[in-house]
């Protein structure tokens, strides 16, 4: 899959489409599905930008502490509408999943490991639940284009965009591969310092604080294997858990493969 999908900001981060690939019936549209990080630090351009791609709505992962500490800039004329769960999504208040994860540890194997217990149970939090409910309902009931994002737009923007692949019949290497951009998107440099300040606090050396600040295909295949042990499928999870089920799940196709 080509860079392309990568859209450069100067002030947003990790911002890409994660359409397009091989999906059940057809391919996943471009230009409609997109996801990033928050968008504090976004310039006039980036926020002309943004409005010019025709986004009718936009899911927000984020918790209450997190957006009153980032709130997102929007153009003047932006016209979409803006979902979220109250509450928070991470388990420390106020704390993208990246900077909990960064808690007492202090190495990269420590991270990795950290990671992997976070993931294990991400799909579970009731708030983040609550949001990815909202995001199921728009894909299948709204037109237009979407934008899904978090903080970093890495982990519970990876997850929600790795669920909705796997019900809309993207291969899982596929999937991967789209979670894994992450590591090569964009400006990672600038990412990485817009996002590191916090960590560094921690006492987090640079080697540790790509880990961090990075993603694993194990990450997300702990995710997946957990929401199976306690469901027996992703599809059960998504009915029973996110109300996706099969009447869902045709609505999106019709929405969003070609």
């Amino acid at each position: 899959m080509s860079d392309d999908r990568v859209l450069p900001f100067e002030g947003i981060h990790n911002f890409r489409d994660y359409g397009g690939y091989p999906a059940r019936g057809g391919r996943l549209v471009r230009g409609r599905l997109w996801r990033s990080g928050q968008h504090a630090g976004a310039t006039p351009a980036d926020l002309a930008r943004v409005r010019d791609l025709g986004i009718a709505t936009v899911i927000d992962l984020r918790g209450d502490s997190e957006r009153a500490a980032f709130p997102c800039l929007r153009h003047e004329d932006f016209a979409g509408d803006v979902l979220f769960h109250p509450g928070e999504t991470a388990s420390l208040q106020g704390q993208a999943a990246h900077a909990e994860a960064a808690d007492a540890i202090r190495t990269p194997q420590d991270a990795r490991d950290r990671m992997i217990r976070l993931y294990r149970g991400m799909a579970f939090r009731d708030v983040l639940v609550g949001t990815f409910r909202l995001y199921g309902a728009a894909l299948a009931e709204r037109d237009g284009a979407s934008l899904l994002h978090c903080l970093a737009g890495k982990d519970r923007t990876g997850l929600g965009v790795a669920l909705v692949q796997h019900l809309l019949g993207v291969h899982h290497d596929d999937i991967v591969e789209d979670y894994l951009l992450t590591n090569t998107a964009g400006n990672i440099e600038a990412r990485i310092v817009s996002q590191s300040q916090s960590l560094a606090d921690m006492g987090l050396d640079d080697a540790t604080m790509r880990v961090v600040l990075g993603v694993e295909a194990i990450y997300l295949d702990t995710a997946f294997a957990a929401i199976r042990e306690r469901h027996g499928s992703i599809e059960a999870y998504a009915e029973t858990v996110l109300g996706v089920g099969p009447a869902q799940i045709a609505a999106m196709e019709a929405r969003l493969i070609d």
